[in-house]
């Protein structure tokens, strides 16, 4: 592989990366991408799907003394491929299905056969996050305020 290619491949998400960005899927994306696979294997709950709390902490200042910053609900759910993958999901909110879709595609993410109809769904999600965030950044650029000083007189 040359360094032109190298430059233009996608970089390898790795597991964290993924999980990351199954979290911040949509339902519809997840589901679509479900839909998608051709050779479902067959999804076993080794856990949950299941909702709770978790504490958050903070740092006054970031590096000062953490404290309870209050509590953030959360949804969780372990999976079990038929092929003996294991997968884990995890995210902020109720939406149990949600999570459950994020076990089940990082259990794919495991099977070599899965790994490139998932790593295309991670792309697809960073692609969805990237333009949010240019969206937002456009629009707080549009209210901002350039302050400049004009000096009178001597000084």
């Amino acid at each position: 592989m040359d360094a032109k290619q190298r430059l233009e491949a996608p970089p390898a998400i790795d597991r964290k990366e993924g999980m990351r960005l199954l979290a911040r899927a949509t339902l519809a994306e997840l589901a679509a991408a479900w839909e998608a696979i051709a050779d479902k294997p067959d999804v076993a709950p080794v856990r949950g799907p299941e909702t709770g709390l978790v504490m958050v902490r903070g740092r006054i200042g970031g590096g000062g003394d953490p404290f309870n910053l209050g509590e953030a609900t959360v949804s969780r759910a372990t999976v079990r491929l038929s092929t003996g993958e294991v997968g884990h999901g995890q995210m902020l909110g109720t939406d149990k299905e949600r999570a459950r879709y994020a076990a089940v595609f990082d259990a794919l993410f495991q099977n070599a056969a899965h790994r490139p109809a998932i790593e295309a769904l991670h792309r697809l999600i960073a692609a969805r996050l990237e333009a949010e965030d240019r969206q937002k950044a456009e629009e707080t650029a549009a209210t901002r305020v350039d302050f400049f000083t004009m000096v009178r007189g001597e000084d």
